[in-house]
């Protein structure tokens, strides 16, 4: 049908991209109405909205956990990934070691060694800070390779020229490969981004009072798993997707042609 083709010359419109969600969403609902109706599911919302304000304090300590291990892990994967192509042989290989140690293993058991052996041993209680350091050392690998990947997309005869007409190593980072490199970049790192917020989820394993531990303790005290979870999805959806959003309109402001 051509009324659902996109145009030629671009991106369809915006009421025919909201109009197509619409349908989805009243589709999807009606899905989930209809196999709830089957199994007689009677909703207990009266016993969950006595225990609002915990949920939204889990929000707000899931939403903080998350902005600062976005920002540092940025920081720790820019590092390892300018580290991984230095001409420092160590730098190089802590670089590697940092990045295969922590992709190889769950995240699950670093939390717990970094929290109750690092951190005790270096004596460093405070929560919410080991959550974020956790987060951040975590995410940073995995931002460290798609950083990586994203610099060595750029061709090298341009970095040549680059150096054929005097620019320096930052100048060459800046001007020619960081431009280039961030468009290739930034669809991985919307996906990691989203993946960070989510895996703050195991933090509830020690104790940090974020939107999991909330809906986990709420079910224990009323027994309604579904509607403690449901506004747990809810929670996180409405950090993950303006992510979401605000990638997509990255990518759009570093589209051109190279």
């Amino acid at each position: 049908m051509r009324f659902l083709r996109a145009p030629a010359s671009g991106d369809p419109p915006v009421w025919l991209r909201i109009t197509h969600t619409v349908i989805i969403l009243l589709l999807l609902s009606v899905g989930l109405y209809y196999a709830f109706a089957k199994i007689a599911y009677h909703w207990n919302w009266g016993g969950i909205w006595i225990y609002r304000s915990r949920f939204v304090d889990g929000w707000l300590t899931t939403l903080g956990l998350s902005a600062c291990a976005l920002v540092l892990s940025v920081l720790l994967g820019l590092l390892a990934a300018l580290a991984r192509r230095s001409r420092i042989l160590p730098l190089r290989q802590l670089s590697l070691v940092y990045v295969e140690l922590i992709r190889g293993t769950p995240l699950l058991v670093q939390i717990l060694i970094a929290f109750y052996v690092v951190a005790n041993a270096f004596g460093l209680h405070d929560r919410f800070l080991s959550g974020v350091f956790i987060l951040s050392i975590f995410a940073g690998a995995y931002i460290s390779e798609i950083i990586r990947s994203g610099i060595e997309s750029v061709g090298e005869s341009q970095l040549e020229s680059a150096r054929a007409i005097g620019l320096s190593q930052i100048q060459i980072y800046r001007y020619v490969i960081f431009p280039q490199a961030i468009r290739q970049m930034l669809p991985p790192l919307s996906g990691q981004f989203v993946s960070l917020v989510k895996d703050s989820s195991l933090l509830s394993i020690i104790s940090i009072s974020e939107l999991t531990l909330s809906a986990q303790q709420v079910n224990s005290y009323t027994y309604s798993a579904l509607e403690s979870y449901v506004p747990l999805a809810i929670g996180y959806l409405i950090v993950t997707l303006p992510l979401s959003w605000f990638s997509r309109v990255l990518e759009q402001r570093f589209r051109y042609e190279t």
